[in-house]
């Protein structure tokens, strides 16, 4: 009588070896005539159909380039398509502030970088360059310096509260650090 032999893909850990019983996997090569890439990137055929074409990336990137979303409509369709689109999207622009592409590493507010701006200084400028540039601003535009000049007073006020909110912010970063 033979006996049944046990399997060794049960239970957890695995007790055969990882890729001891590997299948072929299928590989779908470019539609592109002459290229032998993987195709993993689907691009439609034609708008609105289910058929797709399988191209490489770079492949996929030149297709891309020359399609056209509007494409067969007419003046008044796109317009109130884009609308559409842009309508939609609105959210993502408005939420722009959160991304990589701006200035400074992420650890200074929105009013930092403006009071950094009007201090004529970059994002990632310490404090001991604030209180300079603050003091040599200061003394071009103060009121005692140049009496009766409201444009010369404006500013002055606007590069104190500058000044009040870096140093602030200096504070708060020196208490919980």
């Amino acid at each position: 009588m033979s006996r049944a032999r046990r399997s060794n893909d049960w239970g957890f850990p695995r007790w055969r070896g990882y890729g001891s019983s590997r299948e072929a996997v299928n590989v779908r090569i470019c539609d592109r005539h002459g290229c032998d890439e993987p195709g993993n990137c689907p691009a439609p055929k034609a708008p609105n159909s289910p058929d797709r074409w399988y191209f490489c990336q770079r492949h996929a990137a030149e297709y891309n380039s020359k399609w056209d979303y509007f494409e067969g409509l007419d003046k008044a369709e796109k317009e109130e398509r884009a609308n559409a689109e842009r309508t939609e999207s609105a959210g993502y622009a408005e939420a722009q502030h959160y991304g990589w592409a701006g200035s400074g590493d992420g650890s200074r507010s929105a009013d930092e970088m403006r009071a950094l701006d009007v201090l004529e200084l970059e994002a990632d400028a310490d404090f001991a360059a604030i209180k300079k540039a603050y003091r040599n601003k200061a003394k071009e535009v103060h009121p005692d310096v140049k009496p009766g000049d409201e444009l010369a007073a404006k500013q002055f006020q606007l590069i104190q509260v500058s000044y009040e909110v870096l140093r602030q912010a200096e504070e708060r970063r020196e208490w919980k650090g």
